[in-house]
């Protein structure tokens, strides 16, 4: 395959995507400008407009632009996936800081063109309005890229077990922007791996598989079965045809913050750090919990006031539903919600266990359960029935995002891998929200937790309290 051609497939999406991202930064420094510079009457208009102060207006966008590219902010690798386009928002603004001050030292002539009132207006209001544009062009994106669209076909490369739960974690998100053409392993058998149709072929053949798929990257799940010569040699091919290469260190379940390279003896070796899971960070975690439940109880007292009386109006029985429930190291707790379901819901739970068809296991939750009252079936789909579970967090029992929180009678049928779970405080809300809700198996929701745990800091905390937000306006998985 021609170099060219390979180049053009690559950059069928990036190039559109870093055209918007570009458009959207240089727009946040003219918006941003004219409200910092002009709106703020800091202007010497009554003398004529300085000429210093022209440059400083028309060299302020291109200086922005110039930052970002500076602080990878326009690197084909981090767009359109993760934080690391984001990131380099707040970055490239520091930069500009510090080049502003020097430019305006420079054209400095007895008169101060950028008061301190600018400069506190300008950056800001730029870092916001950049950070908003690309969430915007990045939402865009997403659309796109849950329609089929804007996706690079890559060709997953290693062991069945591991190439199954990648493409299978591949196709569940394609915000990831990767959709799997073909796969090859050591002894292919089927034509569909984790439930998708792919080519497959074995070990022998990945660059004819590569060109046959058009393939834009090439994922090796299972480093060990590719020695580190036959690596460096795909790397070579690879190169020659413009397609990225993309290695699974092998370690299951843990996220990017806590790996590293480190040299060592000529090698290049994975450091893979402790969970973060006590100490500054932990008090961090207790302190933010306290202030947003507090504040978030505050608010839904008028809520809790309307499904009460709507709960008492249509059965009888508590406005609550109390159970004991599993928490952090094994301790019980009680925990609280909205009754959803009439007074005998627990007398119905045997006949129904034998009726369940959802496959999920140890995890009971029916899609159709005729248990729900009709008051409890909107509660649900908005998740209003778990907002007592605010006092929960705010009695130290459980926290605003973490697992979540088991039966005893679960815990009890643990695998020695899941008690891990219970490391940390169950949740409110969690990757297994953000992710499916209802709508996931038990092995999957047990795997969200576990990732969870051992990968957990306050922006990915953040990360999930937004996407909670969306998924209970949508009510998407819930029932």
């Amino acid at each position: 395959m021609p170099e060219s051609e390979a180049t053009t497939r690559a950059n069928d999406w990036t190039r559109p995507y870093l055209i918007a991202v570009l458009i959207a930064d240089l727009v946040a420094a003219i918006f941003s400008e004219i409200v910092g510079v002009v709106a703020t009457d800091r202007v010497p208009l009554s003398d004529g407009v300085p000429t210093g102060y022209l440059w400083i207006c028309a060299l302020g966008p291109l200086l922005w632009i110039g930052t970002v590219a500076i602080s990878h902010g326009y690197e084909r690798r981090f767009l359109g996936v993760g934080t690391e386009e984001y990131r380099a928002i707040p970055r490239a603004a520091i930069r500009l800081v510090a080049a502003t001050a020097l430019i305006s030292f420079g054209l400095y002539d007895e008169r101060p063109y950028l008061s301190r009132i600018v400069v506190v207006t300008f950056f800001p209001l730029l870092i916001v309005s950049a950070l908003a544009l690309r969430y915007a062009v990045r939402r865009v994106l997403y659309h796109r890229r849950h329609q089929g669209l804007s996706l690079s076909r890559a060709v997953v490369v290693g062991e069945s077990h591991a190439t199954a739960a990648l493409i299978s974690d591949l196709h569940r998100e394609p915000t990831h922007g990767l959709r799997a053409v073909a796969a090859c392993e050591p002894h292919p058998k089927v034509t569909t791996v984790g439930g998708i149709d792919v080519e497959l072929s074995g070990l022998d053949h990945v660059i004819e598989v590569i060109d046959e798929a058009s393939a834009d990257v090439v994922i090796v799940a299972s480093p060990s079965e590719l020695s580190a010569p036959d690596l460096r040699r795909l790397s070579w091919a690879l190169e020659k045809r413009s397609v990225d290469l993309i290695v699974s260190p092998g370690i299951m379940e843990v996220a990017g913050p806590r790996l590293s390279i480190r040299p060592a003896a000529n090698l290049s070796l994975m450091h893979v750090e402790r969970p973060r899971l006590g100490g500054a960070t932990a008090l961090g975690k207790y302190a933010f919990d306290k202030t947003i439940a507090s504040l978030m109880l505050f608010l839904a007292l008028p809520v809790f006031v309307l499904v009460a009386i709507a709960i008492r109006l249509e059965s009888k029985g508590p406005i609550f539903f109390i159970q004991n429930r599993v928490g952090i190291e094994g301790r019980t707790f009680r925990i609280l919600k909205f009754r959803s379901m009439s007074q005998d819901a627990e007398q119905q739970k045997a006949h129904l266990l034998a009726v369940q068809d959802d496959g999920n296991g140890t995890l009971f939750k029916l899609r159709e359960d005729p248990r729900v009252t009709r008051v409890g079936k909107f509660i649900r789909r908005y998740s209003i029935d778990e907002l007592p579970q605010l006092l929960n967090v705010l009695r130290g029992d459980m926290s605003l995002i973490g697992p979540r929180p088991p039966l005893q009678s679960e815990v009890d049928g643990y695998e020695r891998d899941v008690i891990r779970r219970l490391r940390v405080r169950p949740g409110l809300t969690g990757l297994w929200q953000v992710s499916g809700r209802s709508n996931l198996s038990w092995d999957e929701s047990v795997r969200l937790d576990l990732r969870y745990v051992d990968n957990w800091s306050m922006m990915l905390d953040l990360h999930i309290l937004w996407r909670t937000a969306r998924a209970v306006v949508r009510g998407a998985g819930a029932y």
